[in-house]
């Protein structure tokens, strides 16, 4: 990966810092994106002083012209872009009867859209360079998650998604991954939205149990080394997709029960 240039989009904080932090310390050029200019300053200067080269665009993925604009600026600044790594991403928490639409409009925006608009602007040098996208998708998008049904729906499109583009692109040489970690420690749980589409604030599960965002990064990293088409992380989470595929009843009823013991669960 040295010398590569890597783009990550939400690579401010959770897994998005840590995967810039891993390519970076390899040796790889990097640009991460975000809408919160304070967090992406500290964030480059933090790995900047790491002596990792690395730039921020602000900007948000859900607006096309943003993720054109930060294509041409990694160009601007790199010369090309080897890696786009999608992993910008919110999540919700409520039930489908209770929730406002707008919540999981706006969950679809982020995690689906983001990923097809940054995509679409990235790859003509990524084609040119056999390169790598990668899309940090989940669990989530292979079994359905009761009370996240706008995440559960934007990572299913998502992995849809990345299946379509591999298959397309199997004559370029371009390199099409689709990661997903099980639960893993990171905001995502505590700035998911609630049923109102105000932020949660609080996760509902013990963060400190979960895999930690390094870990998962050294993992998709390793994958995009091996140019894997799929990475699925944890045991729970590899128990849970071979389970959906053979014995879908029972992986219904499980993770029923043990959705609904998460605190303040909209199951019960």
């Amino acid at each position: 990966m040295k010398d590569k240039v890597v783009i990550i989009t939400g690579g401010s904080s959770g897994i998005g810092k840590s995967l810039a932090a891993k390519f970076g310390t390899q040796g790889s050029k990097v640009l991460i994106t975000g809408r919160n200019k304070t967090e992406l300053d500290k964030t480059v200067s933090e790995l900047q002083s790491r002596g990792i080269t690395i730039h921020s665009f602000q900007g948000d993925v859900t607006m096309e012209q943003d993720n054109a604009a930060m294509a041409a600026e990694a160009v601007r600044i790199y010369g090309t872009i080897d890696i786009l790594i999608n992993n910008a991403g919110i999540s919700m928490r409520a039930a489908f009867t209770e929730v406002d639409l707008a919540v999981v409009r706006k969950v679809i925006e982020t995690n689906y859209f983001g990923a097809v608009y940054a995509t679409r602007y990235c790859l003509p040098e990524i084609i040119k360079n056999k390169g790598s996208v990668v899309g940090i998708s989940s669990i989530a998008g292979f079994v359905g998650l009761p009370g996240r049904t706008g995440y559960s729906s934007s990572k299913f499109a998502l992995n849809g998604f990345l299946e379509v583009l591999r298959i397309e692109l199997l004559k370029t040489g371009v390199h099409v991954l689709t990661a997903c970690p099980g639960f893993t420690a990171s905001n995502i749980r505590k700035r998911a939205l609630a049923k109102s589409g105000k932020e949660q604030g609080e996760s509902p599960r013990d963060e400190e149990a979960m895999m930690t965002a390094e870990e998962c990064a050294y993992h998709i990293y390793g994958a995009v080394v091996k140019r894997k088409r799929l990475l699925i992380l944890t045991r729970q989470g590899k128990l849970a997709v071979w389970l959906n595929k053979w014995w879908p009843s029972l992986a219904d009823k499980l993770v029923y029960s043990i959705m609904a013991k998460e605190t303040g669960a909209p199951i019960k």
